[in-house]
């Protein structure tokens, strides 16, 4: 007898159970046994790593890029991941046609058209990025450098990826967009839908926690410290009890708001130029510019036989 037998799974009974899954599921969905052809998640976290080391070779590039190799570099790494790109919008594209019952078109044209315009809005991206980061350098004190910002702060990460998938959202990718911002929520805990408008000086300090909703609009200058919510108040529905999407249910904040941790802003209300939202603060209605909004002053009160309760 063998001392270490192999190991017996049962391999071939659970592959069979979840073929059997599988195949309930797509009927369910009247996939007829097609399963989705979707664009990776692996691939796109490559496809990230990418655009980032066009946006910043010598800080989140390879590392070793030298001064005369640095465009060579750029060149290389953009046409590789454009090319990868390109392959992730087209089996979305293909996706969304099979949902809308029309198998048989060839999406490769316009795939090819997204792409290109995709890439000609990367050097305003990086502009706009700039800002970012020196936002994210002078609003802390503890920073040393805008290298270090740009390396190690978890809320310039997640502002990078966003802007990428906000305007591949733009375009009318949003499958793509919202896996590059889910690849982002996952590495930070900083949620930003793909669909937010969000202006330039843009700073995000610690970040863990923060929710940023599809609709919200985010002016300039604008400061957001751990765990705040930039929510809707309410779900609304359709005559048939469906939700209703698409429709503006999230904050504007409009330029030089500062929204201190654990603030929760909900709805399609306005927080006026130039005010202070304090921490934990809970917010449903829309506060003028200049304001300075803090949680009511606790009681301390002592209370005799149930009195005041």
């Amino acid at each position: 007898m063998h001392p270490n037998p192999p190991p017996f799974w049962n391999i071939d009974a659970i592959v069979s159970e979840l073929r059997g899954l599988r195949n309930r599921s797509l009927e369910e969905r009247q996939r007829e046994n097609r399963p989705p052809q979707l664009p990776s998640r692996k691939i796109l976290m490559e496809i990230l790593d990418g655009f980032s080391a066009v946006l910043f070779p010598n800080r989140l590039g390879s590392g070793d890029v030298t001064r005369e190799g640095v465009d060579y570099f750029v060149g290389h790494t953009l046409n590789s991941t454009l090319r990868r790109l390109l392959g992730q919008i087209t089996k979305e594209l293909l996706f969304h046609a099979e949902q809308a019952g029309e198998e048989g078109t060839d999406p490769r044209a316009k795939a090819m058209e997204i792409t290109r315009e995709f890439a000609a809005r990367l050097p305003r991206l990086r502009a706009l990025l700039d800002t970012d980061i020196e936002a994210a350098y002078q609003g802390d004190p503890a920073a040393r450098s805008v290298d270090e910002v740009l390396v190690c702060y978890p809320g310039v990460s997640a502002v990078i990826c966003h802007r990428l998938a906000h305007e591949l959202y733009r375009l009318d990718v949003p499958l793509v967009a919202r896996m590059i911002a889910e690849i982002a929520h996952s590495s930070t805990g900083i949620d930003i839908h793909p669909g937010a408008e969000i202006g330039g000086s843009f700073f995000i300090d610690h970040g863990t926690g923060v929710v940023i909703g599809e609709t919200s609009i985010i002016g300039q200058r604008v400061r957001l410290y751990q765990t705040v919510t930039l929510g809707a108040k309410r779900f609304p529905v359709d005559d048939h009890g469906a939700l209703l999407k698409g429709h503006a249910r999230h904050p504007i904040v409009e330029d030089d708001v500062v929204i201190y941790a654990g603030a929760t802003i909900l709805g399609r209300i306005t927080i006026g130029h130039g005010s202070t939202i304090g921490g934990n603060v809970w917010l449903t209605r829309s506060v003028p510019p200049g304001s300075n909004i803090t949680q009511a002053q606790a009681r301390n009160e002592l209370f005799d036989a149930g009195a005041g309760i």
